[in-house]
């Protein structure tokens, strides 16, 4: 029996307790400990949780209804090294004995199967872009490290040697879960870094982002130190994306090979990239999904040089002003920032690059301009639009855009227009410290 093998083979590498593990809307690990006897339970019908006490269910709190279960899937069973005894399983979400159509998991394996009936599979590596960060004492964070405060940071080798225990325990971390670290570097902005592994399908790139945000977590706070992936906590830093690079494959083992590579691979390529640009402010409210995520997305400079960040729909060859960057065999889609749901972003993509090779929609020219460094004017002459600057935008172009909120379902897209239009209501009533320095004895 598949679980009894398992489960000997994990109480043989010291695990006592399974971490059942599950992502909720917003992109956050969520889950409970059950002993390694309940594997089997686990592995069949699921844990049981509250489904209204999860965000973005929108379960009820009575009824056949109202329990989400969360069902492990056993090829993701996984000892961690940083909790000894403790190996996390990755649930799936079902309700009433059926896969559960908002669950961000199973959004991502709806779309996965869209591109298996043509046997195909996207594969992406995933860019985690992250700060570390401890409270000031007046009530705001600031960098861990005291000395780390260049105006240009970026791959500063002072500043790195002091976090060199905190990120080397992280590397192990993630090299014993079965993950092939790339590098690991400074990043743009003060006690900023970040983090490549090596690129996966899909949805087990997705389930390394929660696997890899378990661990940083967990490592940085044994370290003194707070682990973030706010897109923008800083106003005068660059903000922390999470780039996508992505890529289509089919065949397995010794017969597959990418499909973007060749003469006829670029068509296909371009197509795909078509349909990603045809719907950005769509994808926008997935890949940016908060309000301090529009900080991020506007252009200017930062004290570093520039933000990174995109704000403008448009491609070209290994352009990193733009929304997607082409490069040999694949594109980095730069458009997601560290709060996006893995999930949601990898199922959306997906979801839009079918539709630009479905309807062979061809990209626009290419633009090999520094983006950055043109006008507003000069954008538009050129034809490019500009992302959504709020998540108001945002949410309004995913309503619009029934293509990606069929790919999503009616019940997630329900659900995450809800809470972050509550999200937003809630930011536009707020009175910040700017605003009442700004204003106050102004008038």
């Amino acid at each position: 029996m598949l679980s009894q093998a398992l489960q000997d083979q994990l109480r043989a590498a010291g695990v006592h307790t399974l971490l059942a593990q599950f992502t909720d809307l917003h992109g956050v690990a969520k889950g409970k400990y059950l002993p390694l006897e309940q594997l089997d339970a686990l592995l069949s019908e699921g844990s049981g949780f509250s489904g209204p006490s999860i965000a973005g269910t929108g379960l009820a709190r009575q009824g056949p209804r109202s329990e989400y279960w969360g069902r492990g899937d056993a090829s993701t069973a996984q000892a961690l090294p940083w909790m000894p005894g403790y190996a996390r399983l990755v649930c799936d979400g079902f309700v009433a004995g059926q896969p559960f159509d908002a669950c961000p998991r199973q959004v991502l394996r709806r779309a996965e199967a869209r591109l298996s009936a043509r046997g195909w599979q996207l594969r992406t590596g995933i860019e985690p872009e992250f700060f570390l960060l401890k409270a000031d004492g007046r009530g705001s964070y600031v960098p861990i490290d005291d000395a780390d405060r260049l105006d240009k940071p970026s791959y500063d080798l002072k500043a790195l040697p002091r976090q060199a225990a905190l990120l080397r325990e992280l590397h192990l971390a993630l090299q014993g879960c079965g993950l092939r670290v790339l590098q690991i570097d400074h990043e743009d902005a003060q006690g900023q870094y970040e983090l490549n592994f090596a690129y996966d399908r899909a949805l087990h790139s997705a389930d390394r982002i929660m696997l890899f945000k378990l661990a940083a977590q967990a490592i940085a706070e044994k370290h003194g130190a707070l682990f973030s992936m706010m897109p923008k906590p800083f106003a005068d830093q660059p903000g922390s994306g999470m780039h996508f690079h992505a890529s289509l494959w089919t065949g397995e083992g010794p017969t597959e090979r990418c499909l973007f590579d060749g003469a006829e691979g670029q068509v296909l390529l371009g197509h795909f990239i078509a349909g990603v640009l045809a719907h950005a402010p769509a994808l926008c409210a997935l890949a940016a999904p908060t309000v301090n995520s529009y900080k991020r997305l506007t252009v200017g400079e930062s004290l570093s040089g520039t933000t990174w960040a995109p704000a403008y729909i448009a491609h070209g060859p290994n352009n990193r002003t733009a929304l997607v960057r082409t490069l040999p065999g694949r594109f980095e889609w730069r458009l997601p920032d560290a709060a996006a749901n893995p999930y949601l972003a990898s199922a959306a993509l997906i979801a839009a690059g079918l539709d630009g090779i479905d309807r062979e929609l061809q990209p626009p020219a290419a633009c090999e301009d520094d983006l950055f460094a043109l006008s507003l004017r000069q954008i538009a002459d050129r034809g490019i639009a500009l992302l959504p600057q709020s998540l108001d935008q945002a949410l309004e172009a995913l309503l619009a855009d029934a293509m990606i909120c069929d790919a999503l379902g009616e019940t997630l897209t329900q659900q995450f227009l809800a809470l972050k239009r509550e999200e937003w209501l809630d930011y536009a009533r707020h009175v910040s410290a700017w605003e009442m320095q700004r204003y106050v004895a102004a008038f």
